[in-house]
C-alpha cells in the first residue's frame, strides 16, 4: 500500500470515528478527530502535484475544526488576548509583500493603461456592490451583513498574483493591479463602508483610514524601500515570508473563528454561502466585463482573479480594530478559505486551457518566484 493510500485511508476512519462519536453525543472527542480528518486528507494531496495547492486550505478547516469545538483553546493564553496578534501579524505579511515588490513593478500603468484602469474599477465597483446586494438578500444580523460588505470594499488578495501565474495570465499587471488597489485602499475602502455599511454599524471615516495606513500601507512602503535598497541581500527573507504569511494567515483565521464561534453557529451555513456567492460572482462578473471593454482573453482572466480574490486578512484587522471581531469579522474568515479552493480550482481550470500561441517568459517566471 503506498503513502498516500494510507493517508486516505486513515482520513477515512477518523471520519467514522468522528461520525459515531458525534451520534454518541461525545463532542468532547469529536473535534480531534475532524482536525486528524483533515490533517491526513492534506498530507495525502500533498502527494499529487495537481492538488498539492489545496493542502494549506485543508490545513485551516483542521485548525479551524478545533477551534469550532475547543475556542477557548484559541481566545487568550493567560491574560494574553490572541487577538492583539492580528493587526502585528497582518504588517508583517503586508511588509512581506511589499519586499515582493519593485518601483518596476508600477510600469504597467503606463504600457498597459487599459487594463489597469478597467482592473482598479470592476474590482472596487463589483465586489462592494455584489456585498451590498448579498445583504438585501439574506437576512443576517447588522453587524455580519456589516462584515460582508467589509470584505467587499476590501483592495485585492495577495494570493492573486499565485492564482494569476498557475492560470497562465497577466501576471505583470496582477501585480500592478494589487499594488494599486492596496495603495488606494485608505479611501477607498471606508468610502464604500461608510455608503453602504452605515446602516448596519457606525462607521467611522479617519479612523479606518489610519487604521488601514498603519496595518497596510506603512508596512507595503517599509517593504518596498527595503527592497529598493537591500535587493537580494537577505535571501532568508525569501524562504520565510511565505511561511510566516501562511502561519499569520491560518492564526487570524482560527482567533476569529474562536471568538465569533457562537454567532457563526447561528448563522454559519447562510453565511458560507453568501461568500461564496460573493467570490464567485466577482470571478464571474470580473471576467465578463473585461471581455466587454475589449480586453484581450488574458486580461480577462487575470481581472476575474483579482475581483474575484480579496485581502480578508485586512478585513479581519479592521473588524478588530472597530471593536467587532466576533462578528463584523465572521466574513472575512471565511472567505479566506473559501477564496482560496476557488482561485485555486478556476487557475488549475484555466491552465489546462492555455491560450492559443502564450509562452510564459523568464521574466514572468522570476516576478512569480517573487510572489
Amino acid at each position: 500500500m503506498s503513502k498516500r493510500q494510507i493517508l486516505f485511508l486513515v482520513a477515512g476512519l477518523a471520519l467514522i470515528g468522528y461520525v459515531i462519536v458525534t451520534l454518541r453525543g461525545e463532542h468532547e472527542y469529536a473535534g480531534w478527530l475532524l482536525m486528524f480528518f483533515f490533517l491526513m486528507i492534506a498530507l495525502g494531496f500533498r502527494q499529487y502535484e495537481i492538488l498539492k495547492g489545496y493542502s494549506f486550505t485543508v490545513m485551516i478547516f483542521a485548525a479551524v475544526s478545533l477551534s469550532m469545538y475547543y475556542p477557548h483553546y484559541f481566545i487568550s493564553i493567560g491574560d494574553f488576548k490572541l487577538s492583539k496578534l492580528i493587526v502585528p501579524l497582518m504588517q508583517i505579511i503586508m511588509f512581506g509583500m511589499g519586499t515582493g515588490l519593485s518601483l518596476k513593478d508600477f510600469g504597467a500603468v503606463v504600457k498597459m493603461p487599459k487594463g489597469v484602469i478597467a482592473g482598479v474599477l470592476c474590482h472596487y465597483i463589483i465586489m462592494p456592490l455584489v456585498a451590498f446586494t448579498i445583504t438585501k438578500i439574506f437576512s443576517f444580523p447588522d453587524e455580519v451583513a456589516a462584515g460582508i460588505v467589509l470584505i467587499g470594499s476590501c483592495p485585492n488578495g495577495l494570493a492573486s498574483n499565485v492564482m494569476t501565474y498557475l492560470a497562465r495570465a497577466n501576471l505583470a499587471l496582477s501585480v500592478t493591479l494589487t499594488a494599486i488597489s492596496t495603495f488606494i485602499a485608505p479611501f477607498v475602502t471606508p468610502l464604500f463602508m461608510q455608503l453602504l455599511a452605515g446602516q448596519y454599524v457606525q462607521i467611522d471615516f479617519w479612523a479606518m483610514v489610519w487604521d488601514i495606513t498603519k496595518i497596510v500601507i506603512i508596512p507595503v512602503t517599509a517593504g518596498l524601500v527595503f527592497n529598493y535598497f537591500l535587493h537580494g541581500k537577505f535571501k532568508i527573507l525569501d524562504d520565510i515570508m511565505p511561511i510566516l504569511s501562511m502561519v499569520g494567515i491560518g492564526l487570524i483565521i482560527v482567533v476569529i473563528t474562536s471568538a465569533g464561534r457562537d454567532a457563526l453557529l447561528v448563522v454559519g451555513v447562510s453565511l458560507v454561502a453568501a461568500v461564496l456567492l460573493h467570490n464567485m460572482s466577482g470571478y464571474f462578473l470580473g471576467y465578463w466585463s473585461a471581455r466587454l471593454l475589449g480586453l484581450t482573453e488574458r486580461d480577462c482572466r487575470t481581472i476575474a482573479i483579482e475581483v474575484g480574490l480579496q485581502n480578508a486578512g485586512l478585513g479581519s484587522g479592521l473588524a478588530l480594530a472597530m471593536g467587532k471581531l466576533s462578528t463584523v469579522g465572521l466574513a472575512p474568515a471565511i472567505f479566506a478559505p473559501v477564496m482560496n479552493i476557488t482561485g485555486s480550482s478556476l487557475a488549475l481550470w484555466w491552465r489546462a486551457r492555455p491560450i492559443q500561441g502564450q509562452a510564459i517568459d523568464e521574466s514572468e517566471a522570476e516576478l512569480a518566484r517573487r510572489h
